[in-house]
């Protein structure tokens, strides 16, 4: 089992505490020294390899795949979110506090960001489940869902134009529109249009 450091923004960090966020879609980052790279399904999904000839992979021809940079099944991926060293205690404590908390009584000038957020510091952490690839657009309802999209009022968070919500509520009824905006905030304007090709990482959450 390994364990890896994962970034997550302020909403998602509480979509996971909330327990409603156990999907999670990142990129994937290509080598540039992969000329060729061709897709193939071992039956669990789609891989990448590097291919020489551009088809199928062969072992044979130092075709590889390409290793998923946030584990396989059973491997753990601790929390790295925005945070501070606890006021109240000297940072030798390895207290923290966590800007994802809506709660939080302390006003602090320096928010320390999540990628310089130590191990010690994290508190959360997960499980991964299952690995896929998939084109970031083939994404289901309920896969939408389990990426932890923000309920408003009886639907979900709209980002974009819905010509349904003909009561101007703010909200959709269609979750894969409500995560399409979540992706365009997070990784810019147009990043969904380009239907890359995406990791999804399936976990849970291990009870601290």
């Amino acid at each position: 089992m390994t364990e890896r450091g994962i970034l997550f923004s302020a909403p998602m960090v509480r979509a996971l505490l909330d327990g409603t966020k156990t999907q999670t879609r990142r990129a994937v980052k290509m080598p540039p020294s992969w000329d060729c790279i061709v897709y193939t399904d071992f039956g669990n999904g789609w891989w990448p390899y590097r291919s020489d000839d551009g088809e199928s992979p062969n072992y044979d021809n130092n075709e590889i795949p390409l290793r998923c940079p946030y584990g396989q099944a059973g491997d753990r991926l601790w929390v790295r979110e925005t945070w501070a060293p606890h006021p109240d205690f000297p940072e030798t404590t390895r207290r923290g506090i966590y800007r994802a908390d809506t709660e939080c009584k302390y006003d602090v000038a320096r928010w320390r960001p999540s990628i310089h957020m130590p191990r010690w510091a994290s508190r959360i952490l997960l499980e991964v489940v299952s690995v896929r690839v998939e084109r970031l657009q083939d994404i289901s309802d309920q896969d939408a869902i389990a990426e932890g999209i923000s309920r408003v009022g009886p639907g979900w968070e709209r980002w974009h134009p819905d010509p349904d919500d003909t009561e101007h509520t703010g909200s959709t009824q269609k979750p894969r529109l409500s995560y399409m905006g979540l992706w365009e905030s997070i990784n810019g304007a147009g990043s969904w249009d380009a239907n890359p090709w995406v990791w999804v990482v399936e976990f849970k959450r291990v009870t601290p």
